[in-house]
């Protein structure tokens, strides 16, 4: 073991059906989902950039390795679980980043979820056409 110890912070997040679990250690910047960059796990750049959103608000995007082993959901239910993870995590690190993070809306649990289909309805809302003759 080296002298200088790195302190392995491990979090959860959330959105919708997808959850991630997120650790994050000191290092040199290196984000892995799954076992594949983010660049490559998350289909478009766009969602990559949601995941590692919380990093870039704090300025710690080259400071921190990121690992995430992301289950469930669709690939912006991911990229929002993972963004979610990260938060909590770099809150742990340091709670003074707490206020910025806040501030930005990453610690905020995203509460929406898709809603059941009811029966004798085709949908969630939707109601079958109704015919008065």
């Amino acid at each position: 073991m080296s002298a200088e110890t790195t302190a392995t912070i491990v979090t959860t997040g959330r959105r919708k059906t997808a959850t991630a679990r997120i650790r994050l250690v000191t290092g040199t910047g290196k984000l892995v989902a799954n076992g594949r960059e983010f660049d490559r796990y998350f289909s478009h750049d766009n969602f990559s950039k949601q995941a590692y959103a919380p990093l870039l608000t704090v300025e710690l995007r080259d400071k921190v390795d990121v690992t995430a082993n992301i289950t469930g959901g669709g690939v912006a239910g991911q990229a929002g679980a993972v963004a979610h993870g990260i938060a909590r995590a770099l809150q742990k690190l340091n709670p003074e980043l707490r206020a910025a993070l806040k501030k930005a809306g990453h610690l905020k649990r995203d509460p929406r979820e898709k809603e059941r289909k009811k029966a004798g309805q085709p949908g969630a809302r939707k109601r079958f056409q109704f015919s008065k003759r």
